[in-house]
C-alpha cells in the first residue's frame, strides 16, 4: 500500500521521484534520523527526541532545528498516513551537492524526509507474553554510537545474522565481553542479586529515549537499578533480561543463543516495566 512521506517541502505519495541522486545521506549515509512511537494518534516523549536530534546534527556539523515547524510535519504525515499507533521516521541529510567527502558549502540545504507506518502493537504484546531470543555478535561499529546516524551497515549485518540464527534480535558484546546494545534496541537484565542493569549512556552506547522513560518508570516501581555494563558471563546468572526500544518498548528475552535466561519464561519486573509504560499511555501521560 502506497503511503504518504514528506521530502522537502512536499507530500507526496512514497515511491515518488523526490531524492536527488547525489544527496549525501544516499552517498555517504551523512545524515541522523529519529523515530517516534505513535499512541492513540499521539507522539510519544516528543521532547527527548528532538533533543536527541539537535544533539545528533551538533555532533555532525550541522545547525539545530525548530522543535514546532518539525513536529508539525511530522505529525501531519502521520495524519495523512492515518496512524493510530505505529511509528514516525524523520531523515535529515546533509543535503545534495556534487559528490566530495568533505562538507559541501554552507549554503547547502539539508534534505528533510518524513515517513510513517502503522504497528501492530497486540502483535507485539504477543510476542512479549512469550519472550524473544537474543543472538551475540562481536563488536563491529563506530565509536561516535551517541550519533543516531542513518549509516546502519553493522546494524543491518547483526540483524540478519540474529534472523539467520532464528533470533529476534542481535546484541553487541565488546573485546572485554561487555554487551553494549542491540542492534536496534538497549540491552537490559536483572542480574543474580535483583538489580536492574543496562549499559550506562556513555559514549558505547546510544542514549535511548525509551530506555531513559524505562529508568523513570523504574524508579517510580522502587525498583533497585545499576546503570552498569554486564557481561556475557553474567547471561548464564541472570534472573531476567530484556530489550527497549520505541517499536518494542520492553521486550522480554527468554534466550540468549543457546543459553536459557532465567525460568525460560518472561520475568515478572519485565512484564511490569511494559505494564506501566503502557498504562501511562492509555492515560495520556508521558510514561513515568
Amino acid at each position: 500500500m502506497l503511503r504518504w512521506c514528506y521530502v522537502n517541502g512536499k507530500y507526496a505519495r512514497s515511491g515518488s521521484q523526490l531524492i536527488d541522486v547525489e544527496d549525501r545521506g544516499l552517498q555517504f549515509g551523512d545524515a541522523v534520523y529519529e523515530v517516534w512511537m505513535v499512541f492513540n494518534g499521539r507522539l510519544v516523549e516528543t521532547e527527548d527526541h528532538m533533543l536527541r536530534l539537535n544533539r545528533s546534527l551538533a555532533a555532525i556539523g550541522m545547525q539545530p532545528f525548530s522543535d514546532r515547524p518539525l513536529l508539525q510535519i511530522v505529525r501531519e504525515t502521520v495524519r495523512r498516513n492515518r496512524i493510530k499507533n505505529g511509528l514516525a521516521y524523520l531523515q535529515i541529510t546533509r543535503g545534495s551537492a556534487p559528490r566530495d567527502h568533505a562538507f559541501p558549502a554552507g549554503s547547502t540545504t539539508p534534505t528533510v524526509i518524513v515517513t510513517a507506518k502503522p504497528v501492530d502493537f497486540g502483535k507485539l504484546a504477543a510476542r512479549a507474553d512469550a519472550g524473544v531470543s537474543v543472538h551475540l555478535v562481536a563488536e563491529m561499529r563506530w565509536s561516535k554510537r551517541t550519533i543516531k546516524a542513518t549509516a546502519l551497515l553493522p546494524a543491518v549485518l547483526a540483524k540478519q545474522a540474529a534472523k539467520d540464527a532464528g533470533c529476534f534480535e542481535a546484541w553487541f558484546y565488546d573485546p572485554d565481553g561487555q554487551i553494549t546494545e542491540g542492534a536496534s534496541t538497549n540491552a537490559w537484565i536483572v542480574d543474580k542479586e535483583g538489580y536492574l542493569r543496562t549499559h550506562p549512556a556513555d559514549g558505547d552506547v546510544l542514549h535511548g529515549v525509551t530506555r531513559s522513560g524505562i529508568l523513570k518508570v523504574a524508579h517510580r516501581l522502587g525498583l533497585p537499578v545499576k546503570e552498569e555494563a554486564f557481561c556475557r558471563d553474567d547471561l548464564a546468572t541472570a534472573q531476567e533480561a530484556f530489550l527497549s526500544s520505541a517499536t518494542a518498548v520492553v521486550m522480554p528475552v527468554t534466550r540468549i543463543d543457546t543459553q536459557v535466561i532465567g525460568t525460560g519464561r518472561p520475568g515478572s519486573v519485565a512484564l511490569a516495566l511494559r505494564s506501566t509504560y503502557f498504562d501511562c499511555l492509555v492515560q495520556g501521560q508521558e510514561p513515568y
